[in-house]
């Protein structure tokens, strides 16, 4: 009785050891990090005790210092219209990104598997070796990439080393692209017949609302001549079944096995109801479950129409988009779902409902994001094709390198529903050369053949160039960097009949600083290396917001923009680029590094988004030794009209009008003269009736600080994060937007501090010290959970003021 237990107990385990043909697991914990290069690191019997123990995602550059003599560069943007070479300061942030840094890890697999590695990213020119062995060289830091490392594993699948270098040259990038293992690692355990990495594809051939044709294709690999049955569910968002196929099939002469479905009644993907599927296979060869693997999908149809313009399943549109870099302020370049869902949050809040990833491929956790939140996705993943614009950027591999990166960025994610479309590249000076049509007909046509669905655009800044060298003309959507006043030329001569801005505005803006006199200026710069968050400040090659979404509302064919940016990135601190240290970041932002909005971003908001009321005033008013001096007041509305009290006198009723941009946009009392107290505006609706108003008081005394979390409980995974916004306040709770003094932190409990921002392009604080200091009254500390459920005590402390407490929660 005994040896039938046993048996059937032996039974049991290896059907489900062969139910668990497909196993992954991410290597984040216990990595060995040094920033050198020693001598025979990759090798297993290499002594690394002495190396600093990290957690992956990691990004070796966030810590600082910052510097100005970090990554100087003498250059000519030529982009910007620059002709003579200039001392660039602060173009990578000031951080430390250059360098070399080795990683080391072990990992345990079971002995007679097929095992890959698949990393995310790893920034840069990474060489990986597994036992001391050579696996694998990517150069491309940005791009996700795979490697088959079964022929150097151990003999009994364990304690297999793990070794990464990692290098990052001097004048390789014109941002701040961040250093090292900073996005995930995965190892992926199989059978020897099974499905690669990003071995699906799913179309949707055909679209309705009363049925979807839904078309799936898988790569096996390894199968000889073997028969390979496939039983494919397809089930929709709460885990029905919704379809089913079985098929037999013999994978010969490498076609993928293909099968097809109807689903009848499908809820379609859109920003507004980002609906998905999933397809789960079981694969059998020879009657033997051999791999299961499962596809998220989407239903939609894309159309772009001449003429008329985008349509998302039968109803035109327009890109309400941004273009993001991918560092996440504080945090840096290492990838962190909270943190990007919570920059997603504030733009979906503005109406934003489309993302570009300016300029390069964009971690797979924001495109995850983009699916389930509705976004949709123009993926980019080249700054420079074969001519150079950094020293030792992407030119030095685009021969080699191009189509193996453009074939990963392509097959990662069209099965994505949220990526309506592909660019090939960002302003490459390749654009102006005789030639320059045949390597964007090159990049384009690998799109294609990878993905016939959707369409292909590029980034063109030289709008003489290419609509006269007919590179623009063979781009299936014109896209346009800036050169707003040449979308109508445009549309005129190229034979695609639509335009999209690719990218727009470059306004710049401190978040609470505001400069008089107010005038429209561009590239203006100031002693205290800032600019005016009344939003009337550009630079030289660029607009303000107001001409693009003008063009956008008044033609057909001008299909929407991605503004530049959604959020303030490192690096890139125009106008101050030119000798202007201390600047470590940009002022692009519609919110900035803190993740908190300027100004603008209500000025946008009060555009896109239509299902809420928005009425935002500024500037602030807390101007002392302004008293009697013309301080103009805005107004960011979705209202047609509003009035201006200051103290209770009335300054006059403004209209949305047509006389000049400005004028449709905003409502402005240029009039206005600053004296201490208070401003209301009240805003009336279409029927003249007032519908909502707004006070603006002068601050008192700075009193004590305030601490707003943007989410009560957070998961106790040792991941999640919480993001408090710090406020230094009067008695009665009004903003003292003139406070910078440091605030320092405590974390106690289930939690740990993790980072600060303060918004202030010039500040050089280290964001991963407990302390910070304010700017214009305001910033942002972030609270990292630890894998403990229970309570998090954050407390803020500032000299001269009450301190800030606030209670969080951490659970399973």
């Amino acid at each position: 009785m005994m040896m039938i237990r046993w048996c059937l107990l032996f039974v049991l385990i290896s059907n489900c050891l062969q139910a668990q043909n497909r196993q992954e697991y991410l290597l984040q914990k216990n990595w060995q990090f040094i920033q050198s290069d020693p001598s025979g690191a990759m090798e297993p019997n290499f002594n690394d005790k002495d190396w600093k123990t990290v957690f992956v995602p990691h990004d070796w550059a966030i810590y600082g210092p910052f510097d100005r003599n970090n990554d100087l560069q003498k250059v000519a943007v030529k982009q910007n219209g620059e002709t003579v070479a200039s001392t660039k300061t602060g173009r990578t942030g000031g951080l430390p990104y250059t360098g070399i840094g080795w990683y080391r890890n072990h990992f345990d697999v079971p002995a007679g598997t097929t095992v890959s590695l698949l990393f995310d990213g790893a920034m840069s020119e990474a060489k990986v070796y597994v036992n001391g062995k050579e696996a694998c060289f990517w150069p491309n830091g940005y791009n996700s990439f795979s490697v088959d490392v079964t022929p150097y594993l151990t003999a009994d699948g364990q304690h297999n080393l793990l070794a990464v270098r990692l290098e990052n040259k001097p004048q390789s990038s014109r941002w701040y692209p961040g250093a090292g293992l900073y996005r995930n690692v995965h190892v992926i355990v199989t059978q020897k017949a099974h499905v690669p990495v990003w071995g699906t594809y799913v179309t949707t051939p055909y679209v309705s609302d009363a049925y979807a044709a839904v078309n799936l294709k898988t790569t096996i690999d390894n199968t000889g001549d073997a028969d390979i049955k496939v039983i494919t569910e397809i089930l929709n968002a709460k885990g029905e079944k919704v379809a089913v196929k079985e098929n037999i099939q013999k994978v010969t002469h490498g076609k993928p096995f293909e099968q097809n479905f109807i689903v009848n009644q499908p809820a379609l993907w859109s920003p507004e109801a980002p609906n998905l599927y999933t397809a789960k296979s079981v694969i059998y060869m020879n009657g033997v479950q051999i791999d299961t693997y499962t596809t998220r999908f989407g239903i939609r149809d894309i159309r772009f129409v001449a003429d008329k313009g985008f349509y998302l399943n039968g109803k035109l549109r327009k890109f309400q988009g941004v273009c993001n870099h991918h560092d996440l302020g504080p945090l840096g370049a290492a990838i962190n779902v909270a943190a990007l869902r919570y920059q997603l949050t504030l733009l979906k809040e503005m109406g934003c409902d489309a993302i570009r990833t300016s300029h390069n491929m964009p971690a797979p956790e924001l495109v995850d994001l983009c699916n389930e939140m509705g976004f949709m996705m123009m993926i980019e993943p080249f700054d420079e094709w074969d001519i150079a614009k950094c020293e030792n950027g992407y030119h030095r591999f685009f021969a080699e390198w191009a189509e193996k990166d453009m074939v990963n960025m392509l097959r990662h994610y069209r099965n994505d529903p949220c990526v309506v479309m592909w660019s090939i590249g960002n302003e490459v000076p390749t654009q102006c050369s005789p030639d320059g049509y045949k390597v964007a007909s090159f990049l384009q046509d690998i799109c294609h053949r990878e993905d016939p669905t959707r369409p292909v655009t590029c980034g063109m800044d030289q709008v003489s160039c290419v609509l006269s060298n007919g590179f623009a003309s063979m781009i299936d959507i014109p896209g346009f960097n800036y050169r707003v006043n040449r979308y109508k030329e445009a549309y005129g001569k190229l034979p695609q009949n639509l335009v999209l801005g690719t990218e727009t505005s470059s306004t710049v803006s401190s978040r609470g600083v505001y400069q008089f006199p107010v005038v429209r200026k561009g590239d203006a710069v100031y002693k205290d290396h800032q600019s005016s968050s009344y939003d009337f400040e550009y630079c030289s090659w660029s607009n303000l917001p107001d001409e693009d979404l003008a063009m956008a509302e008044d033609n057909e064919w001008s299909i929407g923009q991605f503004v530049w940016t959604g959020f303030d990135y490192l690096g890139e601190p125009s106008p101050y680029d030119v000798d202007g240290w201390p600047n470590h970041s940009s002022m692009f932002g519609i919110i900035d590094l803190a993740s908190i909005p300027k100004d603008r971003y209500y000025l946008y908001r009060s555009v896109w988004n239509k299902k809420a009321a928005t009425l935002h005033v500024l500037p602030h008013w807390t101007w002392p030794g302004r008293e009697g001096q013309v301080t103009p007041v805005f107004a960011y509305t979705n209202y047609p009209s509003a009035e201006l009290f200051i103290n209770g006198t009335s300054y006059g009723k403004r209209f949305k009008n047509d006389s000049t941009t400005q004028n449709r946009y905003r409502l402005m009392w240029m009039n206005a003269v600053y004296e201490k107290g208070e401003i209301k505006v009240v805003a009336y609706d279409e029927n003249g009736k007032a519908a909502e108003e707004k006070i603006v008081r002068t601050a008192g005394k700075p009193h004590h600080i305030v601490l707003e979390a943007n989410r009560d409980t957070i998961a106790a995974d040792g991941n999640d994060l919480a993001y408090i916004r710090v406020k230094i306040v009067d008695k009665d709770g009004n903003l003292c937007p003139a406070d910078q003094r440091l605030i320092t932190f405590t974390v106690s409990g289930a939690g740990s501090y993790k980072a600060a921002a303060n918004g202030d392009p010039t500040s050089l604080d280290l964001f991963h010290l407990p302390q910070m200091h304010a700017f214009n009254g305001e910033l942002t500390t972030i609270v990292q959970s630890k894998e403990q459920a229970g309570e998090i005590i954050v407390e803020a402390k500032a000299k001269g003021l009450s301190p800030g407490k606030i209670l969080l929660k951490s659970g399973f």
